[in-house]
């Protein structure tokens, strides 16, 4: 009889811890049972205090393969930790679609974007006592152009062991033409992976887990769809938690992160791992 086939070690990524209690106690709850090995938390986030620290580093302590990244943020509702932060929208980052067109167009500070990210940063190793163990960004602003170059930058100088999340799709792009935000994403990662390879960064080799929020599709079906064909390595993105005043009132993403918990928690993930020949260990 020949020998199983190994399994293809994915990173499953809770995006996000440090937006709200709510969502921050869902994340934990799904690494102590071992549904999560990997968390981003957002230090400019109303809750990522001592106490939301202590209480990640716990839940990590029950599964020590369990990485902690930083989730940098550079869009509305949040405010910057820089005082020079330009340009601002009332106080906070610009909203999302005007960061994309000021990079796109050139009219980003790359020397005050990368000043941002390195106190960032050094607020994660503050926060942690250590650096990340990867990098990604929030609504996939290191991908966006100017930015990613003082990502790098940042990254390469302050936390040089870390590997940096790129999110293209493994497989054909005629795979994807009717997933316009995949697409989209696969266009931008592209570039950042030449760049991430040209300053010695290692990222990850695949990435799925982006989809249409709004429709709160069956998030059983979408993770079918994700872990086919991903290798080792690869990263999914996801959105647990539970809703809170705090969470609705910075982030229209709210029940559907309710729906991916339930999910996760569940006993079909379990199984659907087998099948797919994929393990979070």
């Amino acid at each position: 009889m020949s020998a199983a086939a190994p399994l293809a070690r994915i990173w499953l990524c809770a995006d996000d811890y440090g937006i709200s209690p709510g969502v921050n106690r869902g994340i934990r709850d799904l690494i102590e049972r071992g549904r999560l090995n990997a968390t981003s938390v957002m230090v400019v986030g109303p809750a990522i205090g001592r106490e939301e620290v202590h209480a990640l580093e716990s839940a990590t302590r029950a599964s020590p393969r369990c990485a902690i990244g930083l989730h940098a943020t550079l869009t509305a509702p949040f405010r910057p930790l820089s005082m020079h932060f330009r340009p601002l929208d009332g106080g906070l980052f610009p909203p999302f679609a005007k960061l994309f067109r000021l990079g796109l167009l050139r009219r980003l500070d790359p020397e005050i974007v990368n000043a941002e990210l390195k106190l960032q940063l050094s607020a994660f190793r503050e926060m942690f006592g250590r650096a990340p163990d990867f990098v990604d960004g929030h609504q996939h602003v290191q991908l966006f152009p100017v930015v990613r170059d003082a990502f790098l930058g940042a990254v390469k100088e302050l936390a040089p062991t870390a590997w940096v999340r790129q999110a293209g799709r493994p497989g054909p792009l005629a795979g994807r033409l009717n997933a316009p935000k995949a697409l989209f994403l696969d266009t931008l990662s592209a570039q950042f992976r030449t760049r991430a390879a040209h300053a010695g960064i290692a990222v990850n080799p695949a990435f799925a887990g982006a989809y249409d929020f709004s429709r709160m599709p069956d998030f059983g079906r979408l993770m079918r769809e994700f872990l086919e064909g991903l290798p080792d390595q690869a990263v999914v993105m996801c959105h647990p938690g539970f809703v809170d005043d705090v969470l609705a009132s910075l982030d229209p993403f709210t029940d559907q992160r309710e729906r991916e918990h339930a999910y996760l928690a569940g006993e079909e993930f379990p199984a659907l791992l087998a099948e797919k020949q994929v393990t979070l260990g």
